[in-house]
């Protein structure tokens, strides 16, 4: 019987991890599959035997080749390795937002649309009208703290 010969138990076993690999990318399944395949090679050449010597080693084998290779199928394979920024105040620094709540005086706070949502706004202490383009400086707690976008205008000679 085929399933008897465990040589070919780890074969059969690596070469499906092997293929796995076309469904599940991500380049780990390979490598525990090539695992398989030095498990195999093992048990065929006699330098181990039996089930726990075999598991030890397709263990150990494994962890090498994830150590050793990770970075080299990360590459070929790629993958969903995206990093974003971790400080979101970075991200609305300097952005544009539109005064939808009169803000102030003072530290009365007002409302800004900013990416389609609305958001608590402060200001410099003086009073912001409705409609009003802002400058987002920074953001406290969940209030955006605005100032107000000065229009700068240009006179030509003539």
């Amino acid at each position: 019987m085929v399933f008897s010969n465990p040589v070919l138990v780890w074969a059969i076993i690596g070469l499906i991890l092997m293929l796995a690999e076309l469904v599940i990318p991500g380049g780990i399944v390979v490598l525990l599959g090539a695992a398989c395949l030095v498990v195999a090679g093992a048990l065929g050449s006699g330098l181990v035997e039996g089930v726990v010597q075999s598991m030890t080693l397709w263990f150990i084998s494994a962890i090498v080749l994830l150590l050793t290779f990770r970075q080299v199928t990360q590459k070929l394979v790629g993958g969903d390795s995206h990093v974003d920024n971790t400080d979101e105040e970075l991200d609305i620094y300097n952005q544009i937002a539109r005064v939808k709540q009169a803000i102030g005086p003072g530290q009365t706070t007002g409302r800004v649309e900013f990416q389609g949502s609305e958001w608590p706004a402060l200001g410099d202490g003086s009073i912001i009208a409705v409609g009003t383009e802002v400058r987002i400086i920074c953001r406290e707690n969940i209030a955006l703290v605005v100032e107000p976008v000065i229009q700068a205008t240009f006179k030509t000679k003539g």
